[in-house]
């Protein structure tokens, strides 16, 4: 009977240990960026941004640089970047949604809203972020950011909507990898010099 109840109490031993070690490891994936017991919705949208990085590397030539989740803050406004691609032609925000549902919102609005149905048949609404008024916000503090270091470039913004289910028709809304393409390779302005572009991707980089 006494060794029944060892062998219990040592298989107890046991079972809290390894719970402590799921608990434990839990907890560190979720602060640290790891995926055990990771919100679906946080993952959805990692998803989105590495199709996303792959559909603009793409489409990206020799001279041009991508980075990725460029942390950035101008007078304390801090600023996350998905995408920033630099090359002669200047310097490109590509910030990276992927909405998935119908999307209702006017090009103005501060917020958008998002219907999508479930497979039971039943329509959830959620409010999102209108990604026109994010990428401005943006595209104001990377410029002023660098103007800060002595760089005075012409800054361009665009949201890709990786599901193409924008609301709205508007130059800073891009759906393919065409679109990419023309966005970040037409000349509009003066063509950036080879110093200029070195200065800004050890900034970013």
């Amino acid at each position: 009977y006494k060794r029944q109840l060892l062998y219990i109490a040592i298989i107890a031993l046991i079972v809290i240990i390894i719970v402590s070690i799921l608990v434990s490891n839990g907890n560190s994936n979720s602060t640290h960026g790891g995926t055990l017991f990771e919100d679906p919705k946080r993952t959805a949208g990692k998803y989105g941004e590495l199709r996303a990085t792959s559909v603009i590397k793409s489409v990206l030539r020799d001279d041009d640089s991508l980075f990725s989740n460029v942390s950035i803050i101008y007078e304390d406004r801090p600023a996350e970047l998905d995408c920033v691609v630099v090359n002669r032609y200047g310097v490109f925000i590509i910030e990276v949604k992927n909405y998935a549902g119908y999307i209702v919102g006017k090009e103005n609005d501060y917020e958008w809203k998002k219907y999508k149905m479930t497979d039971a048949g039943n329509i959830y609404e959620k409010t999102v972020k209108n990604p026109i008024k994010q990428v401005n916000r943006q595209v104001y503090l990377l410029a002023k950011y660098l103007n800060y270091y002595g760089i005075r470039v012409w800054v361009k913004g665009y949201a890709l909507l990786m599901q193409g289910n924008s609301p709205v028709n508007n130059e800073n809304i891009l759906r393919n990898a065409g679109e990419i393409d023309k966005a970040i390779h037409t000349r509009d302005r003066e063509l950036l010099s080879q110093n200029t572009i070195e200065q800004i991707k050890k900034l970013l980089g």
